[in-house]
């Protein structure tokens, strides 16, 4: 019996073993793509802020309303892939993230920028749930440490190298320039996609556009509290006390809701299972404890990795004065040290337990952090060796953590609840993100002033130093803090390691 052309099948018949590899790849260069986005434009902030005359904390949102957009976005891919299957799906995501590119390289006002930023945030926020499905459904649990690591590996060289040619296209042609790097990636991404990713859905069946509806409600009620979050973040920067704590108790209020809605949502489904739509979170899927642990984590992570991608590029820029293509240059062996131990723990993770790989991760990234002190401008000579170690330092944290969180975590679910898993250990990890760039600039921007100067002045000196340093001393706490969690993702006892 012959199968629908395109489907998961048909390919598997097509390109035999090395299918699952194509496949991999295929969403390896599209996932490359959304991660350029949403980092290397931090090497743009300071250019930007001068072109458009903004605060440091309007120039923030370009990454905050990214990363707001992104950790939305990732409820819907399980409907998404459900309803209308990986091709279909992951295609529409590339030319959103090529349009947002486009449009924010050629816009002429901030908020046309911003709009752009969201886009592409939407499109990166359902991509990147994708490729831990395929891991987990494509691949046996024995090649799955591998795979991840492969995949890891591909996808930080685009970010370790984008920095350092972002720099010197910032400093060449401009902020502009660093919207049309996806370009490229997106083109490349979609010839790919049309050759390798089926059209069925995760289970391997073919998509049913006419499945159940999206969780709308519950849809809104995410965006609505994730805005409130982010905006009394910013309010308790800049803003009135009073506005900030009603901001922060509506995120918290709507955050209730949403938990509710979404288990009335489930029972409701599980009563009537073709009526109705799926709840947009399965809050049952934290019934298992080591889910519920690499949730917490992801969250934890997601605050100390993206407010840190987004501190380090400001403080080398307005703390040490480098230029923006010489901070590329320094991130550079840093970025190609993560792609290299990314690869050799994947292997690790194989036959290596996820809690002390994830452990030792975070110790070493915290200590990146920390080390951050030890920088003194009093000795020039010390400055770029110690930014370039600490750095190498931290990837190398990141290169334990990346390749076996999620699947740690996830292994132990059903294979029917491997999109929502991926979907929502995603959307923890990036809320922290949200937060966690929205935090940095909070922290950095009071202890600027508890030092007595504003960040947007020029100038250097030891107080901006010290409000750098102690901004890096609370993403080192916040790293450490997720240790013990790291640490329940170990299996019982009765399942043995």
């Amino acid at each position: 019996m012959a199968h629908p052309p395109g489907s998961l099948p048909a390919l598997r018949e097509r390109y035999g073993e090395r299918y699952r590899w194509l496949l991999l790849l295929s969403v390896m260069v599209g996932t490359m793509a959304a991660i350029m986005s949403s980092t290397i434009i931090n090497v743009a902030i300071p250019d930007m802020s001068q072109h458009f005359v903004l605060g440091q904390e309007r120039a923030q949102w370009v990454t905050s309303a990214f990363m707001a957009a992104m950790t939305v976005s990732m409820l819907t891919t399980p409907w998404l892939l459900a309803r209308h299957g990986y091709r279909r799906t992951y295609v529409a995501c590339i030319w959103l993230l090529l349009a947002g590119g486009v449009v924010g390289g050629l816009a002429n006002d901030y908020p046309l920028v911003l709009a752009a930023r969201v886009a592409e945030g939407l499109a990166a926020g359902v991509l990147q749930p994708i490729p831990a499905i395929i891991i987990l459904r494509a691949f046996e649990p024995h090649e799955q440490g591998r795979a991840s690591g492969i995949f890891g590996m591909g996808v930080v060289l685009a970010p370790a190298i984008g920095p350092s040619i972002g720099g010197l296209l910032v400093d060449g042609f401009g902020w502009r320039s660093i919207f049309f790097m996806v370009v490229p990636f997106c083109i490349a991404s979609l010839w790919l996609a049309r050759r390798f990713v089926p059209v069925t859905s995760p289970g391997g069946q073919a998509a049913d556009p006419k499945g159940a509806g999206l969780d709308w409600v519950g849809l809104t009620l995410a965006a609505a509290g994730t805005l409130c979050l982010l905006n009394g973040l910013v309010q308790l920067q800049g803003g009135t006390p009073t506005l900030a704590l009603g901001l922060l108790l509506s995120a918290l209020a709507l955050l209730l809701v949403f938990v509710w809605l979404q288990r009335r949502t489930l029972r409701a489904r599980r009563r009537q299972p073709d009526q109705g739509v799926d709840p947009l979170m399965n809050l049952s899927l934290f019934k298992d404890r080591r889910f519920t642990m690499g949730s917490l984590v992801a969250f934890i992570y997601g605050i100390a990795l993206f407010g840190s991608t987004y501190l380090l590029p400001v403080y080398m820029q307005m703390g040490l004065g480098l230029s923006a293509s010489y901070v590329g240059t320094i991130l550079l062996p840093a970025g190609l040290v993560l792609a290299v131990t990314i690869a050799l723990v994947g292997r690790l993770a194989d036959r290596q337990p996820t809690h002390r790989l994830v452990s030792i991760g975070l110790v070493l990234l915290a200590a990146s952090f920390a080390l951050v002190v030890t920088i003194d401008l009093d000795r020039p000579g010390q400055v770029i060796p110690l930014l370039v170690t600490w750095a190498i330092l931290g990837r190398i944290g990141l290169g334990f953590i990346l390749p076996s969180l999620n699947i740690g975590a996830m292994r132990t679910l059903a294979r029917t609840d491997i999109p929502q898993g991926a979907s929502v250990i995603n959307f923890l990890r990036m809320l922290g993100g949200a937060a966690g760039v929205s935090l940095c600039g909070i922290v950095l921007e009071w202890r600027a002033r508890a030092h007595g100067f504003a960040l947007d002045t020029p100038g250097g000196g030891p107080e901006r130093l010290a409000a750098f340093n102690e901004t890096f001393v609370m993403l080192s706490l916040i790293c450490a803090a997720a240790l013990w969690a790291a640490w329940r993702l170990r299996e019982s006892p009765s399942a043995g390691q």
